[in-house]
């Protein structure tokens, strides 16, 4: 039979969530981990949270904390959320980067891509915004999130219908295709324009080029201050001069701590 977390379990694991996920858990936070981990508990038959905590150290492939992460994490998210930040992306910045960027490898990078509703929001706008011009430009999304799960549903790129209708009609029109009652599907022109990749984002970033937007939104809310400011510095790092963060808009950038430099609200550049 399953016992409660106490107190030495909940915080061996707190500071193992901290260590490897970046995800600060305070005291509040207590029963809310132990309902979302039960379930982890229940299917390994394990009879406490000592026991599942040994799983986890044990666990030399990377899937338990992968599970780890898909379970405390809320990947709650729309198409065109926060629609100011597409509407400014548009009419600013995309004028701004077909101008600036004249080798036209456009590096837009969807960080925390949950179901894909972001990055395919982002594939829609660019396509809309370059039209035809868009055949001699390079404007893939890179999407990535730290949960394999979450990838593999946004790769098949099926949603509910009404989780569509923020999206310009036009779009809808364009590039959604029915499926079944109430489902419809991204279009193989969307669904080709973003690519999808499983990382860690208080993990070392591996890429090599730099990028031009970043989108953050609604995942630094897990971090404390020291490991939202890391990650900053890193976005700073990794953006080419002039590039934009965008951010969610219940979470700030510290400009104490960062270079970056205040645009409108949860939009900042290098």
């Amino acid at each position: 039979m399953l016992t409660a977390i106490t107190e030495q379990e909940y915080k061996a694991l707190a500071v193992y969530i901290k260590r490897h996920l970046g995800i600060h858990l305070g005291a509040e936070k207590k029963s809310l981990v132990q309902s979302r981990l039960l379930p982890a508990l229940e299917q390994r038959r394990l009879e406490s949270f000592g026991q599942y905590f040994n799983y986890l150290e044990r666990d030399a492939t990377g899937a338990a904390l992968r599970e780890l992460a898909a379970r405390l994490t809320t990947n709650h998210t729309y198409f065109y959320r926060e629609s100011e930040h597409f509407r400014f992306l548009a009419s600013r910045v995309l004028p701004e980067l077909e101008r600036a960027v004249t080798s036209r490898d456009l590096r837009i990078w969807s960080a925390g891509c949950s179901y894909g509703q972001e990055p395919y929001t982002l594939a829609m706008l660019l396509a809309d915004y370059f039209g035809d011009r868009k055949l001699s430009w390079d404007t893939k999304v890179l999407a990535t999130d730290i949960s394999p799960k979450a990838i593999e549903e946004a790769k098949r790129g099926v949603y509910k219908q009404e989780d569509a209708e923020q999206l310009p009609e036009r779009w809808r029109r364009a590039y959604l295709q029915p499926q079944g009652e109430g489902l419809c599907a991204i279009k193989p022109l969307i669904k080709s324009e973003v690519l999808y990749r499983t990382l860690n984002l208080i993990h070392p970033f591996p890429f090599r080029k730099p990028f031009h937007v970043i989108f953050c939104r609604n995942v630094m809310i897990y971090f404390d201050a020291e490991t939202r400011n890391a990650l900053l510095r890193r976005f700073y790092e990794a953006l080419a001069p002039g590039g934009y963060l965008f951010v969610g808009h219940s979470e700030s950038v510290s400009r104490e701590e960062t270079d970056f430099h205040y645009v409108m609200p949860a939009v900042y550049r290098k």
